[in-house]
Parts: structure tokens; C-alpha cells; sequence
């Protein structure tokens, strides 16, 4: 199925590009959540009208995540959980529990924004996770998982 994206999608296109995708994903996520339309004669002209008030409200959603970067940037969590003697947790520490420490430090984090490419945490340690906060902005955070 032939779109257009509306805004900068990761590993998909910028905006105004004419990609094509898979019809169920352009169905199900692309097209209810308004991130782009298909590709018709009227939809072109309908963008190409709309372009200029889509590139600003992109910049400025990438002008808010540069902002949330640098508040973040070199960020370090304390996450205290109750564990084995052998450093075990019970449980574990998911994305969840990561934005709540987050939001306990004044950062505001939306759950979907944590990426943990290892799964959730298991084990006392240090790790270091990114948040996503754009399609071109990610961050590094340094989480401590301790004992209680």
C-alpha cells in the first residue's frame, strides 16, 4: 500500500516521503494514528498545501525533545528492590519501574520512551539504558539496581 508520511518515522521515511508498506500496518497503526495517509491524488495536493504547517510542528517536537535531552543528559537512577543473597531480584525492574524512578527525579518519561533491548532487569547492578525521546534523539541513563 502506497502512504505518505506526516511526520519522521524511524526506519520507515522522513517526512512527505511516499513509502510503500504493508497494507495491515498501514491500517492498523499508520493511518488511525494520523502519522500518514494514502497515497491519492487529493492527499498529495492536500499535503503539499499542508507542508509548511507539518515541517513546523516537526521542528517543534524535535525542538522539545533536544530540551528534555539535555535535562536527562548524564542522568543516574537509584532503584531499590528487595533480592537473594546470590543478587537475584524478586521480580524484576521493568520499563515501568524506570519511569517512576525518572518521574521521582523530575523527568518527565512516557513509558513507550524506555528502551530495553535486554528485557527487564533481573540482577543487582549498574546498566546503562537509552530513552527514546524523538526518532532522532536518544539519551543514555545509568540505572542502579541495589539491595534493600
Amino acid at each position: 500500500m502506497q502512504i505518505i508520511l506526516l511526520e519522521k518515522i524511524g526506519n520507515l521515511g522522513d517526512l512527505g516521503d511516499e513509502i510503500s508498506v504493508k497494507p495491515g500496518f498501514a491500517r492498523n497503526f499508520l493511518l488511525p494514528k494520523g502519522k500518514a495517509v494514502r497515497a491519492t491524488e487529493t492527499n498529495r495536493q492536500d499535503f503539499e498545501a499542508r507542508r509548511n504547517e507539518l515541517e513546523v510542528v516537526a521542528n517543534e517536537k524535535l525542538g522539545e525533545a533536544k530540551g528534555r535531552a539535555e535535562a536527562l543528559e548524564g542522568s543516574e537512577i537509584t532503584i531499590t528492590v528487595k533480592s537473594g543473597e546470590e543478587g537475584k531480584l524478586y521480580g524484576s525492574v521493568g520499563t515501568q519501574d524506570i519511569v517512576d524512578a525518572l518521574g521521582n527525579s523530575g523527568f518527565e518519561i512516557e513509558k513507550k520512551e524506555v528502551r530495553m533491548p535486554d528485557g527487564p532487569i533481573r540482577s543487582i547492578g549498574e546498566y546503562e539504558l537509552d530513552i527514546q525521546l524523538h526518532s532522532d534523539i536518544s539519551v543514555p541513563v545509568r540505572i542502579l539496581v541495589e539491595s534493600e
